[in-house]
């Protein structure tokens, strides 16, 4: 995979960066694959650029393993369902997603610590709904532990929440931004400001403008003086589902 890095002997599977020569760089250590990492929308309205974004965080991590969103019940009824064609429009082959669907965030908690210890999946996706005071502590130390056994990359996305202890490497602040309008007014690349909130290395915050370049599969710097919102990615619709219990 490009743009990967290497840190000791880890191999250079173990480690991804964003893409972005200064995000990255401000980053200094690329995001460990094997290790439990949190995505928070800086608001209700970016919920749907939070989502964005962990989509394509995954998809570049996954590496062609699959990729498991799960999400509960009340999610799906909140947010609406996951649209193909808006992670066409992504660069995201919706049959690459797998979508489990659990009644509740314990169920949600249950199924992403059970798909986290499968060596065979790329990227694993925890969705509950709200706070969810389930996902504590002691739950996000069983998913990471997992994740560092099997070297699974696991995202949890949260979306009406505030943080909480937990046992997350790193946690980050996502937020829609504009991007550049292309030739002939076309919208321009799908934008975030991204702003890392904390690091158990001790790394200090930073934010960053980043977008999505779909041929590329990789982010790239947008330091923006002006710009246009780029076109949202839609949420209505579904990719492929199984229920969880």
């Amino acid at each position: 995979m490009n743009n990967v890095r290497l840190s000791g002997p880890e191999s250079q599977s173990s480690h991804l960066t964003f893409g972005a020569a200064m995000a990255d760089a401000r980053l200094g250590v690329a995001l460990r694959h094997a290790a439990l990492h949190e995505v928070f929308a800086a608001c209700p309205a970016d919920s749907a650029a939070a989502a964005g974004f962990t989509v394509l965080l995954a998809v570049r991590a996954s590496r062609g393993k699959p990729l498991l969103w799960v999400r509960d019940d009340r999610t799906v009824r909140e947010t609406g369902r996951l649209d193909p064609a808006g992670l066409v429009e992504l660069g995201v082959d919706p049959d690459a997603i797998t979508l489990v669907h659990a009644r509740d965030t314990r169920g949600v908690l249950q199924a992403a610590a059970d798909s986290v210890k499968c060596a065979g999946v790329g990227t694993v996706i925890v969705e509950p709904w709200g706070q969810a005071p389930e996902f504590g502590l002691t739950e996000s130390r069983r998913i990471a532990f997992a994740a560092a056994r099997s070297g699974v990359l696991a995202l949890v996305l949260r979306t009406g929440a505030q943080p909480v202890p937990s046992a997350a490497e790193t946690r980050w602040g996502v937020a829609a931004a504009p991007s550049l309008v292309l030739g002939a007014n076309a919208p321009g690349y799908p934008a975030f400001v991204i702003s890392l909130l904390r690091h158990r290395g001790g790394l200090a915050g930073f934010d960053a403008r980043v977008e999505w370049n779909r041929d590329r599969k990789a982010f790239h710097d947008a330091p923006l003086s002006r710009g246009a919102p780029a076109v949202p990615a839609r949420r209505a619709g579904d990719a492929r589902e199984r229920r969880a219990a």
